[in-house]
């Protein structure tokens, strides 16, 4: 059997019930670094027997644990945070199991790009996790180009000393769209930075410390539409054609993939809708 298990993205209070019990009672646990995992299992008491999976070894270590499964082993797999095989190790272990017909069984839990979804204030209905680009030039540009027409929020992850070249990246290929900036999400520090794409560039030049989730808004009718203008425009074409002003700034909000509050500070002085009739 092999246990899928979601772990904290940072706070180890953020852990499920399920997931100590499944901890407790498996044979072994195959954690990205056993050193991180060791720290978890300490905290609540859990003494396991920890294996090493990672990207450097997964590839070779994955058929000798789905051999153990198959000679009646548990396994639990997790890495360092969040889901294992979402822009981490774990999906060749998964693949393996379910083709040698071992039962397999998610644990759900945290996830640093839901979590930094909710706390973005960008519209939820509609997203795209990227994760991590690649790290060739070429190929990052070419998938941005896939992105930019996407109406859809983009969601990716990106380490410290990259994360500038990722915002220059990101304005370079969808133009200055509004950004969120979510930095050390469940810890001590977390911040959240929101803003247009060159605003995020300035704040966060020279700094390489944390982990990071950057979502942008998805792709709207006119690539210049986050100008104010543009944005009162909507707004009053929405009152004119029926809606109140309520109504009408969440209908440009969630058309543009921005905040409704951003709408709103742009139409402060709009009058309501019987006024501009």
């Amino acid at each position: 059997m092999l246990y899928v298990c979601a772990t904290p993205i940072g706070n180890l209070e953020d852990v499920t019930l399920r997931l100590l019990r499944v901890l407790q009672e498996v044979d072994v646990v195959c954690a990205e670094d056993t050193r991180h995992t060791r720290k978890l299992l300490s905290a609540h008491g859990i003494r396991a027997k920890l294996v090493s999976l990672h990207e450097h070894n997964e590839f070779e270590r994955a058929p000798s644990i789905v051999a153990a499964m198959k000679s009646g082993s548990t396994v639990a797999l997790v890495s360092d945070a969040g889901m294992p095989g979402v822009s981490d190790p774990g999906h060749l272990l998964i693949e393996q199991t379910i083709a040698a017909d071992l039962p397999l069984t998610v644990l759900p839990g945290a996830n640093a790009a839901l979590t930094a979804l909710l706390v973005s204030g960008l519209p939820s209905e509609r997203f795209f996790f990227q994760g991590f680009l690649p790290k060739k030039k070429k190929a990052r540009r070419e998938i941005l180009e896939e992105l930019r027409s996407l109406r859809a929020v983009l969601i990716f992850y990106e380490a410290p000393h990259r994360l500038v070249l990722l915002l220059e990246e990101l304005r370079e290929s969808l133009g200055d769209r509004y950004c969120v900036v979510a930095r050390e999400l469940t810890k001590k520090f977390e911040t959240v930075y929101r803003g247009v794409l060159s605003e995020q560039i300035d704040w966060h030049r020279g700094e390489e410390r944390g982990e990071y989730v950057i979502l942008t808004a998805g792709a709207s009718d006119a690539e210049d539409i986050p100008a104010v203008m543009d944005v009162r425009e909507l707004v009053v074409a929405e009152i004119v054609g029926g809606l109140s002003k309520k109504e009408a700034v969440k209908a440009v909000a969630k058309r543009l993939s921005v905040p409704r509050n951003q709408v709103y500070k742009e139409t402060l002085d709009l009058e309501p809708r019987s006024s501009c009739e």
